[in-house]
């Protein structure tokens, strides 16, 4: 099994409390699905900075709003567990990477 980072573009935030309730247990639901299969749930991400060759920072202007880690038998295995993320409901696009250890 391999792991595969998904980052988040895009989406909203809830903006009522029972919204909120609604997205965490949409969260809680689909954690549980993935069961072991769950590396590590994520953050979303706030700030973010671009940082270019000859080392000038500027504001990222396509920058991920979060990301979780799970592992799975290969890519495909991983984009169906990814259909099930809560993100998508609020918009959001999903990206999967498979990684690998490196170091």
């Amino acid at each position: 099994m391999a792991n595969y980072l998904l980052t988040y573009y895009g989406g909203g935030m809830p903006e009522t409390a029972e919204e909120q309730a609604q997205v965490m247990a949409a969260w809680t639901s689909w954690f549980g699905q993935l069961g072991d299969a769950l590396v590590d749930g994520g953050n979303p991400t706030s700030q973010s900075k671009a940082i270019s060759a000859d080392g000038s920072v500027m504001d990222a202007t396509m920058a991920p709003t979060g990301y979780s880690i799970i592992k799975a038998d290969d890519i495909d295995a991983a984009v169906t567990a990814a259909k099930g993320c809560p993100v998508l409901a609020g918009g959001a696009t999903v990206v999967v990477s498979e990684t690998f250890p490196a170091m």
